[in-house]
């Protein structure tokens, strides 16, 4: 089925001559009130008196004729334009009355509270994290990152918010109603958060590549895989649109500045998200770092072979559910307004008459929301299982590049079967075993991350191992980064894990690799 904006925008063409920019606009805006509205069009009785309106109608309509400046935007001749006018006086003093009993004085006001509610539940739809019991739900801030390849943070600090005044908290920020402010992040360098009100896009900084929209947790990766100076290439397997294929470029600069530095191959099977990845490395100033490998899929690379076989650092961030973004369109939730529903309200104002000691509910009931693109349990585990074991088999051809040793894998997924599962085991496999690859322990992980407070679960780790194989659990979970969405970190859902691959093995299976003599034995 796909979400409901991936529907309007695949089959607009079809349905309407409208543009899908609007429709999908007017049915995202109209399910965010449609708590309120449903509560006003069963007050007003309408859909009891106007027999043609079905509850999605109603509330699209109604929504246009209360919050709209130029109003119901069908035909004045049109019978459902008329069959909401004729309530008009009804419907707008029904309104007032909702908007009175949400403690609002103006339109203005409940607006803004409409919007603070959905900010929060953007947050929190979608799988509960392991730990949100302990911070409330908290707006997602606008993460900007600083490319250090055609400026630093000091001159975007002077230009671009010479205007903006630093504040030395996140949660401050978060609970700032002030626009112009922003946080110097403390765990990824040259990371800079705003207001999620601030809109970048048309900035000078943007447009030419200074600064870049990248959400904290996205900079994991490459700040995680951490390259020496001293090692040889890195390759980010599935590479579009880029953010992550830049960031390394930037994050290898800052340690070599002008010295000659290694060559990132950016692959990228699909062509046309390469077109994407192409632009982005270019507007970042990273063509001369970066080898983009349009069609090219990373299972098919053969390791033994240039480029590929003087890779020593690896960036995997395969395709994966998406579970984490905060944001996704995967379910657009609605409360319909009940057919029925003046019936109900004039039952409660009679039994209010006859039994005063019952006080009255101070809004009718309003039915429960309807997730409209839900996908059923067993379609669910499906996916995870196909996902999953893509996931381990990207991360096991990477386990055999030759000369590689360091390996950073993540996912924007809350899934423990993306997650903690594919890297315990990637740790088991007979690949990890013989080529000596290890979890790279918290202990020596950059500072930045190593400090980071959210780990990996050591029960999901347990869940997949079908029996004690001697694997520490509790040290793999620890070496884990998890984030999650709605928490006072401010960051989407999101896990990394990296992996060190032992230099005596390292040494060794290179003997084994390269030596081919003596192959006959007396």
């Amino acid at each position: 089925m796909g979400s409901l904006k991936s529907r309007i925008f695949n089959s607009s063409k079809q349905l309407t001559t409208s543009q899908p920019k609007q429709i999908y606009a007017l049915a995202s805006e109209a399910s965010q009130w449609s708590s309120l509205l449903a509560e006003v069009i069963e007050r007003s009785s309408l859909l009891s008196l106007e027999h043609k309106l079905s509850p999605e109608l109603a509330l699209l309509i109604v929504h246009d004729l209360l919050l709209t400046k130029r109003g119901i935007s069908a035909p004045s001749s049109h019978h459902l334009r008329q069959a909401v006018e004729r309530h008009k006086a009804r419907l707008n003093a029904e309104f007032v009355k909702a908007r009175l009993r949400r403690g609002c004085s103006s339109v203005e006001e409940l607006r803004a509270q409409v919007k603070a509610s959905k900010e929060v539940k953007s947050v929190t739809d979608g799988i509960p994290s392991a730990d949100m019991g302990r911070s409330r739900a908290w707006a997602h801030p606008r993460w900007v990152r600083v490319n250090v390849l055609k400026t630093t943070l000091e001159d975007q600090i002077k230009t671009t918010f010479a205007a903006y005044e630093e504040i030395m908290t996140l949660e401050e920020l978060l609970q700032s109603r002030e626009p112009f402010v922003f946080y110097v992040d403390k765990n990824i360098p040259n990371l800079i958060a705003l207001p999620p009100s601030q809109d970048l896009t048309k900035s000078p900084a943007y447009l030419c590549g200074a600064i870049i929209l990248q959400d904290k947790a996205s900079c994991f990766p490459a700040y995680l895989l951490d390259p020496k100076s001293s090692g040889g290439d890195c390759v980010d397997a599935c590479a579009a649109p880029g953010n992550k294929t830049t960031h390394l470029a930037a994050v290898l600069h800052g340690r070599m500045g002008v010295k000659a530095r290694p060559v990132i191959h950016a692959c990228e099977r699909d062509k046309s998200r390469a077109v994407s990845l192409v632009q982005m490395v270019q507007t970042a100033g990273a063509e001369s770092q970066v080898n983009v490998h349009a069609g090219q899929d990373f299972l098919k690379t053969d390791a033994s072979q240039s480029p590929w076989n003087n890779v020593t650092s690896l960036l995997l961030d395969p395709s994966c559910s998406g579970s984490g973004i905060v944001g996704r369109d995967e379910v657009l939730q609605v409360t319909h307004p009940r057919q029925n529903a003046h019936e109900d309200l004039r039952t409660s104002k009679k039994r209010k008459r006859r039994s005063p000691q019952g006080p009255l509910p101070a809004t009718t009931t309003i039915p429960d929301e309807i997730p409209m693109d839900d996908p059923p349990s067993n379609q669910l585990a499906s996916r995870l299982d196909a996902l999953s074991a893509f996931q381990l088999r990207l991360l096991l051809h990477a386990f055999n590049f030759p000369k590689a040793r360091k390996i950073t894998y993540s996912t924007c997924s809350l899934y423990a079967e993306e997650n903690e599962q594919v890297v315990t085991k990637a740790l088991l496999s007979d690949t990890a075993q013989e080529r000596g690859w290890r979890i790279l322990q918290r202990q020596e992980q950059v500072e930045g991350l190593r400090s980071w407070q959210i780990r990996g679960s050591e029960e999901a780790c347990k869940d997949c191992m079908s029996q004690n194989v001697g694997l520490d659990t509790n040290m793999v979970a620890e070496a884990c980064i998890r984030c999650e969405r709605g928490t006072k970190e401010a960051t989407q859902g999101f896990f990394v894990a990296a992996f060190m691959r032992d230099e005596n093995m390292h040494n060794e299976q290179d003997y084994h690799d390269e030596w081919d003599g003596f192959d006959d034995v007396d």
